[in-house]
């Protein structure tokens, strides 16, 4: 990126975030992605070669650390980037106050809202609860016939998976909805019950996991933010 040849602080900041994609890059990095194809899940829009380029230019701001380990190469947020993380969460919130108010069918990715969905579970409400060693949702968006069509989440220990395929395990709960609905549910638009009312969420399968839907499920970060609109 060209720079603003000042010396204002602003500038020269604006010279390492004003790329595009920039700042959902230390997003991700942020919310506990680390590999190449991790934070293109989080990124689904995004060029290898573009993020390649973005990683090498945070690289060199000194934002972002590249670490060869023995499953790969992981990236990770230097001091700077640590640093610079809780900005980006107010540059956030201050979207979601101001400038989220229209979501156009564009906006509205699958891909995006599983992954951050499936990042944000509760596993420690499914130790406590749960007497199987995994359970399985399926999340079903009638407004896709195609790929993105079903989703599911395995949750097993620790650990979220979010599959694009079926795993071949017993589904515990089942979710129908269509995604401009479980977005606005996601970032605080809507509550559960609304959309159940209005039947655009119905839901089947495990009575106690049916019923703590919105513990387990959670919510995006920003979504107790309220709009000022």
């Amino acid at each position: 990126m060209k720079g603003y040849g000042q010396f204002c602080p602003i500038a020269k900041a604006s010279e390492v975030l004003g790329e595009r994609w920039t700042n959902l890059i230390i997003r991700e990095l942020g919310s506990g992605s680390e590999s190449f194809n991790a934070l293109r899940r989080g990124l689904p829009l995004i060029s290898p070669s573009l993020l390649s380029t973005r990683l090498k230019s945070l690289e060199r701001a000194g934002v972002v650390q590249r670490d060869e380990t023995d499953q790969g190469v992981n990236y990770r947020l230097t001091r700077s980037g640590k640093e610079l993380f809780p900005i980006i969460l107010e540059l956030g919130a201050w979207g979601h106050r101001w400038v989220r108010s229209n979501m156009s069918q564009e906006d509205l990715d699958p891909s995006l809202l599983m992954w951050d969905i499936h990042r944000n579970v509760d596993v420690d409400y499914f130790k406590r609860i749960s007497n199987k060693d995994r359970n399985v949702l399926l999340f079903e968006f009638t407004d896709y016939q195609t790929r993105y069509h079903r989703w599911w989440l395995v949750i097993q220990d620790d650990d979220v998976d979010v599959c694009l395929k079926d795993p071949g395990f017993e589904v515990d709960l089942h979710i129908i909805t269509d995604t401009r609905t479980l977005t606005h549910y996601w970032m605080g638009d809507i509550s559960m019950a609304k959309a159940k009312q209005e039947k655009h969420i119905t839901i089947d399968g495990d009575t106690t996991l049916k019923k703590d839907i919105t513990t387990w499920l959670g919510r995006n970060y920003f979504a107790t933010i309220e709009s000022a609109s």
